[in-house]
């Protein structure tokens, strides 16, 4: 029976998850600690605080095992409403601040920069959640204590800085000194709890083997429909959600949406029903077009949706969102025809223009869900506000009606977040004008309102450029420029992918994973390697120019090179030459982004296919079969691994005809 002796009596100070508030805190640190030297704008934001804080590195973890002493490990990004809510309280309070650098080696994380570090320790406090039976999940910012050796024993999410902050009995400093009495007092009972719940991440991140035994058919595509045919919300669109529970978090899941596509696109080249995948797909794409989620006045889409109905949205952007809904919105529009789903194609790709791209080309990764210290402060509108912006009565009204302004509020009691209460297309119908004479009319109205709002403080916007995440926009891009008949988001997708040759590949055509002030630093993973070779690939189709074919293809040589599995098959997420950490994993479920394997497997196959190299099938086959379990038994982890399967099984029947 596994029992943690010391993990048991402290679980109960952990805390999960807690409501909005007030969260200021004075504190400031005139010298700046070592993340000064970092490129990272999340890195550099703790640059001035209190703490003492060490990036991940051998100098922090040398320091801990000469020293002895606890690791303090904080992971978070930029754009975490929650991560900068732990700063302002804790992180640059003088008294919390001086306990840890006494007694703590404490260490920040950009999650977005390191993946496997997140990866690793985010596994730990599910595993330790799960074997000490508390209930709980996880989340960022992730608070997790380490021994010096850095093996996980102890772990939370947010916490608030003292007892009974925020209605809490108690908070971090008590924790602090909780975790440093039991140290001094039980150390070896602290290592034995770490050995355990480092022995079970382990073999949580590693003990993945191909099921050799399940046949690649096409019941395992039919197996991922039946799924998300039941988990479907038919009235509001999305998968997964609870009825009792109408406020739980609800993401776009593109990769669901990408799957639909796929099947939609099959059975109408063969001549079978669309159904049910056609519906799923546009009762989804019409509820998020209408919902907060989407930017009505700048375009893009914010991270994920606070309730059921996508009408508050949690107001982060993301590049790796935005880039896949490109590709989605656009691919929609080609099978459907739809007008609408045009327009926020191209919102998508005009907001990322506009205020997601550097001047080298480059795409940032992320726009904050904060201003002045407020969660969606920028985005949100007084009725008030709104009648003063547009001076038009009637084209005032005609915007309050479609938008929602002429009902109560939506958001905090006195605020609104503009959306639809029915797709604009069947607005323009009731209304008897056409789509685009409603649409150039509401434009003017959202024009008057861009004004206003850009007077406003605007969100911190993350200017780190990560290598895969530019990946899925120059695909988002390319999608658009071919399926839209849009030059210059061609031009963009290809000078994005100029930027990447230029800035973030070394000679011998190795990838870094992050740029920012000028620098690329780190290893780059699988997933950078494969969204790239993805965006290439989208370029490929777009422009049918053969360099970026070529390229695809040189990557896809260093891929194999630096991440294959030879004995199981499949890529590991870090390349064979990375630093040794307590598990090398390899990626196969689907989440916000899509798996590095499956990405890769369908990268294989188109690869194979335009030059012809039976090797890079082959590859292909045993990447899926690396995930061939989950195919079988939890499709819903693994839709582009599903679609993968479709179009292996697909290259097969062409090779036998």
């Amino acid at each position: 029976m596994v029992r943690f002796q010391c993990g048991v009596w402290l679980v109960g100070f952990v805390l999960v998850g807690m409501p909005l508030g007030a969260d200021e805190k004075p504190g400031h640190r005139e010298k700046p600690n070592r993340l000064a030297k970092e490129t990272s704008p999340y890195l550099l934001l703790h640059a001035h605080n209190p703490v003492d804080w060490y990036p991940w590195g051998e100098d922090a973890l040398t320091k801990a095992k000469r020293e002895g002493k606890i690791i303090f490990l904080s992971v978070g990004y930029s754009s975490c409403h929650w991560c900068h809510v732990m700063e302002r309280e804790s992180f640059l309070d003088e008294e919390i601040a001086g306990y840890l650098n006494e007694h703590f080696v404490c260490i920040k994380v950009d999650r977005e920069e390191r993946p496997e570090i997140d990866a690793i320790y985010m596994t730990s406090l599910h595993v330790f959640n799960q074997l000490s039976k508390n209930g709980r999940g996880g989340g960022w910012p992730l608070s997790m204590f380490l021994t010096p050796e850095a093996e996980p024993f102890f772990g939370g999410t947010y916490i608030p800085a003292r007892d009974g902050d925020r209605g809490i009995s108690t908070g971090f400093l008590t924790l602090l000194k909780k975790v440093q009495d039991v140290w001094t007092m039980q150390p070896a009972n602290i290592r034995d709890d770490a050995k355990t719940l480092t022995k079970y991440v382990k073999i949580e991140l590693e003990n993945q083997r191909p099921a050799l035994l399940v046949k690649l058919t096409p019941e395992l595509t039919d197996n991922l429909q039946q799924v998300l045919t039941e988990e479907f919300d038919e009235k509001h669109g999305g998968f997964g959600y609870v009825a009792s529970n109408p406020f739980r978090p609800k993401f776009p899941e593109p990769s669901n949406l990408l799957f639909l596509l796929d099947r939609v696109r099959r059975a109408k080249a063969a001549g079978d029903s669309l159904e049910p995948a056609l519906s799923q797909l546009t009762v989804t794409l019409d509820h998020l077009a209408m919902g907060g989620i989407r930017d009505h006045l700048d375009g893009g889409f914010h991270r994920y949706s606070v309730d059921r109905y996508w009408r508050i949205p949690h107001f982060e952007k993301m590049l790796y969102d935005n880039g896949q809904l490109a590709s989605v919105y656009a691919e929609a529009a080609s099978i459907t025809d739809r007008e609408d789903y045009r327009r926020v194609a191209r919102e998508i790709a005009d907001f990322v223009l506009e205020r997601m791209t550097s001047p080298e080309g480059g795409f940032y990764s992320a726009m904050d869900a904060e201003s002045e210290n407020e969660e969606g402060k920028y985005y949100r509108w007084t009725r008030a506000e709104v009648e003063a912006a547009i001076d038009d009565g009637e084209l005032r009204s005609l915007f309050m009606s479609v938008y929602g302004l002429d009902r109560d509020p939506n958001f905090e009691e006195e605020y609104y977040v503009p959306q639809l209460a029915e797709p604009l297309l069947e607005t323009a119908a009731a209304r008897g004008v056409p789509f685009a004479e409603l649409d150039d009319r509401l434009s003017r109205a959202r024009r008057l309102l861009r004004e206003v709002r850009a007077k406003r403080t605007p969100p911190l916007t993350d200017t780190k450029i990560l290598a895969g995440w530019n990946g899925l926009m120059i695909r988002g891009l390319a999608d658009c420029g071919r399926i839209l008949n849009e030059p210059r988001y061609l031009r963009a997708a290809e000078a994005g992918a100029e930027f990447l040759r230029q800035h973030m590949t070394t000679p011998d055509g190795r990838l870094f994973r992050t740029y920012g002030q000028g620098n690329a630093k780190l290893n780059a993973y699988v997933g950078d390697y494969a969204f790239i070779i993805d965006g290439l690939i989208g370029l490929h189709r777009a422009t049918g120019d053969e360099r970026w074919l070529a390229r695809a293809e040189k990557l896809m040589e260093s891929q194999i090179e630096l991440f294959w599995d030879d004995a199981s098959g499949g890529f590991f997420f870090t390349s064979h030459d990375h630093e040794s950490l307590l598990a090398r994993a390899k990626e196969i479920s689907d989440s916000a982004e899509p798996a590095g394997n499956s990405v890769s497997a369908q990268n294989l196959l188109y690869l194979a296919s335009v030059l012809q190299r039976e090797p890079y099938r082959q590859k292909a086959e045993r990447t899926i079969m690396l995930g061939s379990r989950l195919l079988a038994q939890s499709p819903a982890a693994v839709p582009r691994l599903t679609t993968a399967v479709a179009e292996l099984l697909a290259a097969r029947n062409d090779a036998e005809k």
